[in-house]
């Protein structure tokens, strides 16, 4: 009996050897870079990392990311200077653009349209209004440099908060702990496919059983409008107390949104309060192939060439009226 535990903690062990050298030669797991939070209380990336992005459980997206000195993923340095002519693409995941190779970006894909510009991209996994406006402001000496700043935004989850704080939980990604078992690639790639999250699913329910929380009552359509009309007047505040706070050059600031999932209500209020934004619902919804990825909502190729087009027919619009 005691020969059979052994042989069987050996097997499993080499299995698992065998396993993560594999994921390891095929490149199944995917690298994360590292996050730190800088002097001026800015989450980003550390600088000067290289790496590849992996989805799905048959590479269904690989693509390499490069992290540089400014802590952004970008194929360039930012370098913004009164002489030149600059965009800044500041937003979350969709802007930082983990899912296509850096040297074919959105800002990369605007410099083939204006190739006189240079396009600066400040993306970053999670950011919403509050943090960037919070990096315009730290950074408001790069960012008065800077002709054109486009904001991406999701009304829906981007204005839950009216003042920038910084997220610890995102932080404690970086604890000893995480960056021990993200060392080993099979545990990444067995995460990112979903094998973990049957027992996670499992401890949920264990630990939502012993606090006992009662179960909430369905709402009809009266209070679900009721509780639909104070979100947007929470939305509306945050973002007015967070203009506020860090400040909003309408004439340089320009808002990148999706009318489709925007409320009405503050889509009136940009347009009464003289707000720029660009609106990529209709470009997405006239096109006969698809702009996401299919196992998440990310733009693909083609949806980040359409927004593309439209950022570049949007600055040369104004350039025109500007006279430059």
């Amino acid at each position: 009996m005691k020969k059979l535990i052994l042989k069987s903690v050996l097997y499993a062990f080499l299995i698992l050897i065998t396993l993560e050298g594999l994921v390891r030669v095929f490149h199944l797991g995917k690298d994360t870079p590292t996050r730190f939070l800088d002097e001026h209380k800015v989450e980003k990336w550390k600088p000067n990392q290289n790496g590849f992005s992996v989805t799905g459980n048959r590479r269904q997206n690989f693509s390499e990311y490069h992290i540089n000195t400014s802590g952004f993923n970008s194929y360039r340095e930012f370098n913004p200077t009164k002489e030149k002519t600059e965009i800044a693409l500041v937003g979350d995941s969709f802007i930082e653009g983990f899912h296509q190779n850096y040297y074919n970006s959105i800002g990369k894909k605007i410099e083939k349209s204006i190739p006189e510009i240079e396009v600066y991209e400040y993306g970053y996994a999670g950011y919403d209004f509050a943090d960037q406006l919070h990096l315009t402001h730290a950074y408001k000496e790069q960012f008065l440099l800077i002709d054109h700043i486009i904001l991406g935004i999701k009304f829906s989850n981007d204005l839950n908060r009216g003042e920038y704080d910084v997220v610890n939980s995102r932080l404690a990604l970086e604890s000893p702990m995480n960056k021990l078992l993200k060392k080993s690639k099979l545990l990444v790639y067995a995460k990112s496919i979903g094998i973990l999250d049957p027992p996670q699913e499992l401890v949920y329910r264990i630990i939502s059983i012993i606090k006992s929380k009662p179960k909430k009552k369905p709402i009809d359509e009266l209070e679900a409008s009721r509780i639909k009309e104070a979100n947007e007047k929470k939305y509306l505040a945050n973002f007015e107390n967070l203009i506020s706070k860090y400040g909003y050059d309408k004439q340089r600031y320009t808002l990148l949104l999706d009318s489709r999932i925007t409320s009405t209500f503050f889509l009136s209020y940009l347009e009464k309060n003289d707000f720029n934004y660009i609106d990529f619902a209709s470009s997405f919804e006239a096109s006969d192939r698809p702009t996401t990825l299919i196992y998440d909502r990310h733009w693909n190729n083609h949806g980040r060439e359409l927004i593309a087009q439209l950022i570049s027919k949007y600055i040369n619009k104004k350039q025109l009226k500007s006279g430059q």
